[in-house]
């Protein structure tokens, strides 16, 4: 399956929001001060152990979307790189035809 250009920086795009939006929620759950998190004795409570769940699945989500995304981009250097060399080497042959004849 091959990608478009927009979707694949989509896709990057996406992943890496992803990281920074629950890095950042995981930073403010771990410091959480309203008794949420943490019961009274410091212990992690059922809704810290659930949001870090949510938090470390769209970790692994977003990196493998931001993957599939980073090799879509990399793809389409790779296939546009390969297309300017072919236009390069067909100028070359053709200005060599040129100037045999």
């Amino acid at each position: 399956m091959k990608l478009s250009r927009t979707a694949s920086w989509f896709l990057l795009a996406f992943g890496v929001w992803t990281w920074f939006i629950w890095v950042s929620f995981v930073r403010n759950l771990w410091k959480d001060g309203s008794g949420q998190a943490f019961d009274a004795a410091g212990a992690p409570t059922a809704y810290f152990w659930v949001h870090l769940t949510l938090a470390v699945v769209s970790f692994l989500l977003g990196t493998a979307v931001g993957v599939i995304g980073l090799r879509g981009v990399r793809a389409l250097r790779r296939t546009s790189r390969t297309q300017q060399g072919a236009k390069e080497q067909g100028a070359k042959e053709q200005g060599a035809k040129e100037q045999d004849a």
